[in-house]
């Protein structure tokens, strides 16, 4: 019998970073170019296997970028309440992204409980030609806010395991965990909200790869 381990992570960064198709490409292998946007946040979940013996399982929270959906500050704790590990997506591409990157890092420093895990995540690796966001300034700031740093390609794939996996290793897995059997966990893995339809519900047809 496994041992399986729960955490809620959430998802934070400006509208169009990638934060939904980084968790569709996590949870089911897949990639949209024109997904649509997430309209609140939506709920998956997706395990990751360390080792023969210990399982995570992720609840994961994506929510909306605060400026497209007046998602704000002030409403965002309802997210991030009780959340493990959070990843703070920017867009390599816009240096603006980092700035709301910050803004959210800052905001989960104050807010979220002390021990949470924060990864900050530089998103859209395949366009790297439109870089606008050095490697280097952004693992310096990484580094300085005690935060774990990665590079992803959710078009690609490219880091996104990576992500997941590595802040799975930095959790404390000395909770007592729930035992399951490795068939209930893969069956698990998948649950959860449809990111399509949460936006198709509220008539959303802007394609964004976000």
């Amino acid at each position: 019998m496994s041992k399986q381990f729960q955490f809620k992570l959430v998802l934070l960064g400006e509208s169009a970073v990638g934060k939904s198709s980084l968790v569709l490409r996590f949870v089911k292998n897949q990639f949209d170019d024109y997904r649509e946007s997430t309209i609140g946040a939506a709920f998956l979940t997706q395990t990751v296997t360390l080792d023969d013996q210990t399982i995570v399982k992720f609840e994961i929270w994506d929510t909306a970028g605060q400026e497209r959906y007046k998602v704000s500050l002030t409403q965002a704790p309802m997210y991030y309440r009780n959340a493990n590990c959070a990843v703070v997506v920017y867009d390599i591409t816009q240096a603006s992204s980092l700035d709301k990157a910050r803004t959210w890092i800052r905001e989960l420093q104050r807010q979220a409980d002390p021990s949470i895990v924060i990864a900050l995540c530089g998103n859209k690796t395949d366009l790297a030609v439109r870089r606008q966001v050095t490697q280097e300034e952004a693992k310096k700031y990484a580094d300085e806010e005690g935060l774990m740093w990665f590079e992803t390609s959710a078009k690609t794939g490219e880091g996104v395991s990576e992500v997941f996996t590595a802040i799975a290793k930095k959790l404390p897995l000395s909770a007592p965990p729930s035992r399951t059997g490795a068939s209930r966990g893969s069956a698990a893995a998948r649950q959860g909200v449809d990111l399509n339809k949460q936006a198709a519900a509220h008539g959303s047809n802007e394609a964004c790869n976000c």
